[in-house]
C-alpha cells in the first residue's frame, strides 16, 4: 500500500469558552486607561507585560524560521538549527512540514518561548529577494498548505505560532519605506491567499504586520496603518481572532495603527504608543473598546499558550502555571528529522547516465570539490539566523558514510567570497575595547581575541567604544585588510586614518542590516622579507538601536597572499581526474543571501562557472550540488552528468548530503519555484522602488504562471525533480463532485477529490509529487492565469507496485475575485491537467462548473 500524505487538512484552532471572555472583559474594564494600554506594548525586545489583576503572566516570542533562537538572555545558548523553509517547500509534504512544527514546538519550551516568529508566507515573487530563502514558495496554494501545516504542528503542542508578514512585504529594498502597489484581484487571488488559507483552516494564534505599505487602488497607508486589510479582512471578514503583533520597530503612529487593529507594538519598553495613545483615546480619535479589545486578544493568546491563570494582588507571588511534561534534551532523535527534511527538500534536477546514487562499493577515490564544500551555506543571515547545536560539514558527512578504504580529498577550486575573511586570533594581540562614558570618563573594558565585533552591544552609559591592537603580517606578498563599521567610525592604522563613517541612523542600521553586513574598505599591504606590525586603532560611536539595544559593529578582516583561484581550479582538476568520482558544491553564502536587502542579480561568481566546467571535463563521473536558497542561473545545466539542489540544509547538511549520493535517501524534492534558463526569462527580475513604490504589474501572473503566459522555456520549471525510480501516470477520476451553496466562504474550502493511478515502473520504492493544475475556460480574458495549481499530494510507493493516490482540490481555484461581488464561480469546462511538474503534464480531465437554472446555486461535472 502506498504511504500517502494529503496536501490540504484542516486543524482549527482551539476553542474558547465565551464565559470565560466575558469575565476577562470585566477585568479588563477594571484597569485604567494608562494601565491599559502600556500592555499593549512590549516590556523588553522579546517579552510581553505581565499583569497580575488580570491573571497574565509573561509572554515570550522568538525568532523562528529556521529554528527557534531564544531571547539571547542564556550566554552561548545554542539550539536546534533547521533547513531553510524554502527547502521544506520543496518536500511539498503537508506531514513533514507538521512534524517539524512540532519540533519547533518542543524546541521553544525548552527555552521557555511561548510565540515563534513564523511562518513566513510571503510569496517567492522575485528570485533576488533578500528573504527569498524564509518563504516556502513563488506559488500560493502551496504556501498556504505548507504554512498551515507548521501552524497546526506548533499550536497542537501548545506553541503560538505568529504568521508573518502581512501583507506584500515580498523583497527587502526600502522594505520599511514602500508601497506596495496590488490591484484587489491579484491582492486577493495571489499574496492574500496564503493568509486567508492558514487562518481559515489552522487558526494561527497571532499574526505580524508588515514594515511595508499597501496601496490597493482604495486606501494607500503603511501595513500598520491599513484598516481595510487589518480590520476589514483579517479580523472581520476572516474572522480572525487572535493578535496583530507590529514587526520590530515598524510602528510609526498612534492613533492611526491603533485605529486600524494593530493590538502589539514590539519591542518595548519603548514605542510610539503609551502616553500618544492614552491621549488619542482621550480626544476620541480611538475608542477605548478597541483597547479593551487588544488585550482581550492578547489575554487570548496568554490563555492559548498557558500563561493565564487567575488574577493575583500585584506584588503577592503568582498562581502557579498549569503543569505540563517539560521537552526532554534535543538529542538525536530531532537530528533525524531535520536530516529527513534536507534529503526529502533535495532536489535531483538532472541524473545522465544514472550517475547517482553512487555505488560506495565500486569507490576507492573521491574529490569532494568547491567553495561550498569547504564552507558551506548552512543558514540564511538575518533575524531567522540560529546558533547550531552542532554542525556537519560536507566532508565530516561524506567521510562518516564512505567505507573505510576509500579515499577522501577536499579542494576548495578558489574562494567565491567578496570579502576577506575575519583575522585570525594568531595575527592579532587581541582587540582591547575601551568603553568611554559622554566625557571621556572610562566605565570598564574588556579584551576579545577576534576580529568579529558585529552587533556588540554596550554597557549602560557607554556613548563610545575604542579599540586597539596589533595585526603581524609575516608572510612576504600582498596582504589585503578589510575594515568595515556601522554608524560614526574612525578605522586608523599606525595613525592615519583609512575608512570612517558618518551614519548617525539608529534602529534603520538593523532593519537594513548594517549592523551585520557594514560597508567595507579595504588596505593592501606589501610584506617584504621583514614581517610588519602595524597598530590599529578603532573609534566607534555607540549606535541606539531603541528596542535592539545600544550597540557597536566592527569588522577586521584579513587576506593573506596565497594561490590564485586558477591555481586552485588547476588543482580541484587534477584531483578529479584521479578521482572514481568528483563532487563539486557550488553555491551561495551570507554576504548574498541575507534579510536587508536584496541581490542585484542571479549569478555566482565567475570562479564557480569555470571550476564546475574545468571538472566536469576532467572527469564524467562528476555531480554538482547546489548549496542555495534562492535560484541561481546556471548556464551549464545541460551539460554536467548529475546536479542536485541542495538548498540552505541546517546542522545536519553533510549526513543528508552523503544520504542522497550515496542512495541510502531518495532525494524526492521538487522546486517550489521556477528556475531561469537566461537572466531575462525572470518575470520579475527586480524589487528596487520606484518613488517609494514597488508596482506588481504582473499581476496574476507570478512565477511558474508567469513563464506558461509567455511560453518560456525555465531552465527547470515549477515542481520538477527527479529521483531513484520512475513512473507512469495510469488514470485519472473526479469524485464528489457536490458543489457547496456557498462557494464563497472563507478559502474557498476542500473542493472535488480527484483520484489517480500512479504506477513504479523503475527498480525502488520512491515518492512521487502528483501535481494538479486547472486551466480556465476557454473565452477567459488574458488576465487570467494559463494555469493554476489546484491540488498536490505525495505517495510513496514499491517498485513495480500501482497505487491510486488522492488530491483534494481547492474551491478557489475554480473562482474569480470579482471586486464588490466578491468571489464568483468561473462557470464553464475547466481543463485538469496532473503530471509530475507544471510543464510535465501526462493526464487530463475536464470538470463543468455551470449555474443552476432557477437556482442560485452551481453544479459540477465531468466534461469530455
Amino acid at each position: 500500500m502506498p504511504v500517502l500524505s494529503p496536501a490540504l487538512s484542516a486543524s482549527p484552532a482551539r476553542p474558547r469558552k465565551e464565559a470565560d471572555e466575558s469575565r476577562w472583559a470585566e477585568l479588563v474594564q477594571a484597569l485604567d486607561l494608562a494601565d491599559k494600554v502600556r500592555l499593549l506594548t512590549g516590556a523588553t525586545l522579546w517579552a510581553l507585560h505581565e499583569e497580575p489583576r488580570l491573571g497574565l503572566h509573561e509572554v515570550v516570542t522568538s525568532d523562528g524560521p529556521q529554528g527557534v533562537r531564544g531571547t539571547g538572555e542564556v550566554p552561548g545558548e545554542t539550539g536546534l538549527l533547521a533547513p531553510a523553509p524554502s527547502a521544506t517547500g520543496a518536500a511539498w509534504d503537508t506531514g513533514l512540514a507538521e512534524r517539524l512544527g512540532r519540533l519547533f514546538a518542543a524546541e521553544a519550551r525548552r527555552k521557555n518561548v511561548d510565540v515563534v516568529l513564523a511562518p513566513l508566507v510571503n510569496l517567492q515573487r522575485t528570485p533576488v529577494a533578500g528573504r527569498h530563502f524564509e518563504y516556502f514558495s513563488e506559488d500560493p496554494l502551496l504556501s498556504g498548505a505548507l504554512g498551515a501545516a507548521i501552524v497546526r504542528g506548533l499550536q497542537e503542542e501548545g506553541v503560538a505560532a505568529c504568521l508573518k508578514h502581512f501583507v506584500a512585504n515580498d523583497s527587502e529594498t526600502d522594505r520599511t519605506r514602500y508601497r506596495a502597489r496590488i490591484d484587489a484581484r491579484t491582492l486577493r487571488e495571489v499574496y492574500l491567499a496564503p493568509f486567508e488559507h492558514i487562518v481559515a483552516e489552522a487558526g494561527p494564534w497571532s499574526v505580524m504586520g508588515a514594515y511595508s505599505g499597501l496601496d490597493d487602488g482604495v486606501e494607500a497607508a503603511p501595513l500598520l496603518e491599513h484598516r481595510r486589510i487589518l480590520r476589514g479582512v483579517l479580523k472581520d471578514e476572516w474572522g480572525f481572532d487572535g493578535a496583530v503583533i507590529s514587526d520590530w520597530a515598524a510602528t510609526q503612529t498612534a492613533a492611526a495603527s491603533a485605529g486600524a487593529g494593530l493590538d502589539l507594538v514590539m519591542p518595548g519598553p519603548d514605542g510610539p504608543w503609551g502616553a500618544a495613545l492614552v491621549d488619542a483615546v482621550r480626544r476620541g480619535e480611538v475608542d477605548e473598546a478597541a483597547v479593551d479589545d487588544k488585550i482581550l486578544r492578547l489575554m487570548r493568546l496568554a490563555s492559548r499558550v498557558g500563561k493565564l491563570t487567575e488574577p493575583w494582588t500585584p506584588g503577592e507571588q503568582a498562581p502557579p502555571l498549569p503543569a505540563s511534561a517539560a521537552p526532554a534534551p534535543a538529542g538525536e532523535e530531532d537530528f533525524a528529522v531535520l536530516r529527513e527534511v534536507v534529503t526529502r527538500g533535495t532536489v535531483l534536477l538532472r541524473n545522465e547516465g544514472d550517475l547517482l546514487p553512487l555505488d560506495a562499493g565500486r569507490l576507492g577515490r573521491v574529490a569532494l570539490i568547491g567553495p561550498n564544500a569547504v564552507e558551506p551555506y548552512l543558514q540564511g543571515g538575518g533575524s531567522a539566523f540560529v546558533p547550531a547545536v552542532r554542525t556537519v560539514g560536507i566532508a565530516e558527512g561524506l567521510r562518516a558514510a564512505l567505507p573505510d578504504g576509500v579515499e577522501l580529498t577536499v579542494h576548495r577550486g578558489g574562494s567565491s567570497r567578496r570579502h576577506a575573511p575575519f583575522v585570525v586570533p594568531s595575527r592579532l594581540a587581541g582587540l582591547h575595547a575601551a568603553y568611554l562614558a559622554e566625557d571621556g570618563t572610562r566605565l570598564g573594558e574588556e579584551v576579545r581575541p577576534t576580529g568579529d565585533w558585529g552587533f556588540f552591544r554596550v554597557p549602560d552609559g557607554v556613548t563610545d567604544v575604542v579599540l586597539t591592537g596589533r595585526i603581524t603580517l609575516a608572510e612576504q606578498g600582498s596582504h589585503t585588510l578589510e575594515f568595515g563599521c556601522a554608524g560614526r567610525f574612525t578605522v586608523a592604522l599606525d595613525h592615519e586614518p583609512v575608512h570612517t563613517g558618518d551614519d548617525d541612523r539608529g534602529v534603520e542600521l538593523i532593519l537594513e542590516s548594517g549592523h551585520s553586513h557594514p560597508a567595507t574598505r579595504r588596505h593592501t599591504v606589501r610584506v617584504g622579507d621583514t614581517p610588519v606590525e602595524l597598530h590599529l586603532r578603532i573609534d566607534l560611536h555607540v549606535v541606539d538601536g531603541e528596542g535592539y539595544g545600544r550597540f557597536v559593529t566592527a569588522h577586521v578582516r584579513h587576506q593573506p597572499p596565497g594561490p590564485t583561484a586558477e591555481e586552485e581550479i588547476a588543482e580541484a582538476v587534477g584531483a578529479a581526474r584521479a578521482a572514481d568520482a568528483a563532487i563539486v558544491v557550488i553555491g551561495t553564502n551570507e554576504e548574498i543571501e541575507s534579510e536587508g536587502w536584496d541581490r542585484t542579480d542571479l549569478e555566482l561568481t565567475a570562479q564557480q562557472h569555470r571550476l564546475v566546467r574545468a571538472v566536469v571535463a576532467a572527469n564524467p563521473r562528476t555531480a554538482v550540488v547546489v548549496n542555495a536558497g534562492a535560484p541561481v542561473l546556471l548556464p551549464w545545466a545541460g551539460q554536467v552528468p548529475a546536479l542536485l539542489w541542495a538548498w540552505l540544509p541546517g546542522q545536519e547538511a553533510g549526513h543528508a548530503l552523503a544520504d542522497v549520493l550515496l542512495g541510502r535517501a531518495e532525494p524526492s524534492g521538487r522546486l517550489p519555484w521556477t528556475l531561469p534558463a537566461h537572466p531575462g526569462d525572470v518575470p520579475v527580475p527586480g524589487a528596487v522602488p520606484v518613488d517609494g513604490v514597488v508596482d506588481y504589474r504582473e499581476r496574476l501572473h507570478i512565477g511558474h504562471r508567469a513563464y506558461d503566459r509567455t511560453g518560456t522555456e525555465p531552465a527547470f520549471p515549477f515542481g520538477h525533480g527527479l529521483g531513484w525510480t520512475t513512473w507512469s501516470y495510469d488514470r485519472a477520476e473526479a469524485h464528489e463532485l457536490s458543489v457547496p451553496a456557498d462557494l464563497a466562504r472563507p478559502a474557498g474550502g476542500d473542493g472535488p477529490r480527484i483520484t489517480v493511478t500512479l504506477t513504479n515502473t523503475g527498480p525502488r520504492t520512491g515518492r512521487e509529487v502528483v501535481q494538479a493544475y486547472l486551466e480556465a475556460p476557454a473565452g477567459t480574458t488574458d488576465d487570467d492565469p494559463v494555469r493554476v495549481l489546484a491540488g498536490f499530494a505525495v505517495a510513496e510507493i514499491g517498485a513495480g507496485e500501482t497505487a491510486e493516490v488522492t488530491l483534494t482540490l481547492r474551491w478557489r481555484a475554480f473562482q474569480h475575485w470579482d471586486g464588490d461581488r466578491g468571489w464568483r464561480p468561473r462557470t464553464g469546462t475547466h481543463r485538469l491537467r496532473i503530471g509530475r511538474s507544471s510543464r510535465d503534464l501526462r493526464l487530463s480531465l475536464g470538470l463543468d462548473v455551470r449555474a443552476d437554472a432557477g437556482r442560485t446555486g452551481h453544479t459540477l461535472r465531468p466534461a469530455p
